[in-house]
């Protein structure tokens, strides 16, 4: 196995993530969402947000620190991906994220042994409020 089960449980240190416009309008530009709420300030406040709003999948650009897991990027597959939400990420949020290694696995396929690597990730408010929490599967070969 690539990574030790023993991982298993740890949590990485929480990091603090300033949500900015620029980061979000690269992230809509780079996935093709033209929805206002991602691109148009105006419209956004207009419907009741503060600013820009962050598409749902825009937390799997936070990266963050798993304490003991390494591995070679060139050899990682995505597996799956899911977030869940309190609220939408909104530009301007500071969210204090971190991330724990929820599970490591080992199955066969045809090229061989492969590892899957799941972790979780949650996003807090500065008041300490769950933002969103999210969940990957990594496919180590």
């Amino acid at each position: 196995m690539l990574i030790d089960k023993n991982v298993i449980g740890r949590t990485g240190e929480a990091r603090a993530i300033e949500i900015e416009k620029g980061a979000i309008r690269k992230f809509v530009e780079a996935i093709g969402d033209k929805n206002p709420l991602y691109c148009d300030e105006a419209y956004a406040q207009a419907n009741g947000y503060a600013s820009l709003v962050a598409p749902p999948t825009f937390p799997t650009t936070f990266r963050l620190p798993l304490p003991d897991v390494h591995f070679e990027l060139s050899r990682v597959l995505h597996g799956e991906q899911e977030y869940t939400y309190e609220r939408p990420i909104v530009a301007g949020d500071v969210l204090r994220c971190s991330s724990r290694v929820a599970d490591v696995y080992e199955r066969s396929g045809k090229l061989g042994n492969m590892t899957f690597l799941v972790t979780e990730i949650i996003g807090e408010d500065v008041g300490g409020h769950l933002v969103f929490s999210g969940r990957s599967t990594i496919i180590l070969r």
